[in-house]
Parts: C-alpha cells; sequence; structure tokens
C-alpha cells in the first residue's frame, strides 16, 4: 500500500509505501461497528441516578379519600403515576455499561478504519509536524496554508508546542499513536501522520 506524502503547502510530492496488514485491510463494516461503539460505552461514567417511590421526599398521607370523589383511588404522592413522584425503574448510579472487544478484533477494526481512510484519500503522511511557539494562531495559519479545516495529526511523540496550540480549535486533534482511538479517526474530515509515526503503527498494530 502507498500513502501520500505531503509537503508544508498540503501538495502530494511523493508516495510512501506502508503495510498492507494495517494500510490495505478490507473494509469490515460490522467490525468497525462494533468497535467504535464499545469504545464509546466503555468510555461512560454510569454514574446517573433516579429516585424510586421510596426514596422520593413526599408525604406517605393520602391525597384524597377514597370513596365519594369520583377520582381514580390514591394511596401517597410518591406514586409513580403522579407527576413528582418515583421512578418504577430507576436509573442506578452502579449501573455497568463496558463491552468487552479481543484485543485482536480491536487491532483489527483499527486497521480497517486506516485503510478506509487511505483509499478515500483521507488519511495523508507529512515528514513532521511542528509549530514554533504555543501559538493558536500560528497553528490555524499553517492548517489554512494546508487547506486543512477538520484535521487529526498523528506524531510519534506528542509537542507540547503542539498540543497547547491546539486546544483551542475545535476541529483539530492532536495525538500519539497509542492515544489515536476508533472515534477520533472516524470523526475527522482529515488524517496527518507524521513517517516515523506511520512505522510506530504498523510495529503497534502488526
Amino acid at each position: 500500500m502507498e500513502l501520500n506524502l505531503i509537503d508544508d503547502q498540503g501538495k502530494a510530492t511523493a508516495k510512501v509505501a506502508a503495510s498492507d496488514a494495517t494500510f490495505g485491510r478490507e473494509y469490515n463494516e460490522a467490525l468497525v461497528h462494533q468497535v467504535v461503539t464499545a469504545y464509546l460505552a466503555n468510555a461512560r461514567q454510569g454514574t446517573r441516578a433516579q429516585k424510586d417511590r421510596g426514596e422520593v421526599k413526599h408525604s406517605t398521607k393520602k391525597p384524597f379519600h377514597q370513596k365519594g370523589t369520583g377520582r381514580a383511588r390514591a394511596g401517597m404522592t410518591s406514586s409513580p403515576l403522579w407527576r413528582g413522584g418515583g421512578r418504577i425503574f430507576p436509573n442506578r448510579p452502579d449501573e455497568n455499561f463496558s463491552q468487552k472487544v479481543n484485543r485482536k478484533m480491536y487491532r483489527a477494526g483499527v486497521c480497517a478504519i486506516l485503510s478506509q481512510l487511505a483509499r478515500e484519500d483521507r488519511l495523508v503522511v507529512i515528514d513532521s509536524f511542528t509549530v514554533s511557539a504555543p501559538k493558536t494562531k500560528l497553528l490555524a495559519q499553517k492548517l489554512k496554508g494546508m487547506g486543512f479545516d477538520d484535521v487529526l495529526i498523528i506524531t510519534d511523540a506528542i509537542d507540547d508546542n503542539l498540543l497547547l496550540s491546539s486546544r483551542n480549535l475545535h476541529y483539530v486533534s492532536v495525538a500519539s499513536v497509542s492515544d489515536a482511538d476508533p472515534v477520533t479517526l472516524i470523526r475527522h474530515e482529515k488524517v496527518v501522520v507524521t513517517k516515523s509515526a506511520v512505522a510506530k503503527i504498523e510495529e503497534m498494530l502488526a
């Protein structure tokens, strides 16, 4: 598999040879869906909590007489049928949303995503990606010059200047090879990977 190598103006200048096992894999929609869904589910805290009829602060006094009113009988205002009453099946903070994905399946899913990005020309390689100072303006100008609007930058090691200058740009993400997750890969329009990061990705997903 060959990936496009771009210069600082965002123009393709050459091709870079890459592993077919990592960047030339067939797209498996079901596997990618499972990996992405599991990643999002595992990111959930599961700390939401609601009250049932015993926990809601209400009087246990009967709101009106059992008979003679013409209305349906009611025992107390904490009933789930009443506004402000407890929930019948409330959410509990001890819910577990985690989903297990085998290591081989996860790696295969990430490889399928990278391969599809490469086929759609959404994944490009650059020799190195740095900014001289931790200034948002510098990074914004650099990306504008390259013609990128919505981009994920993957480097072999996190550069502090690059990380700090990208924090205030909601359409730009910076990640190291180990931090690049399936959800972030899919979310961005373009993925820019440094040459050294490509080798690390191949080694990690081999």
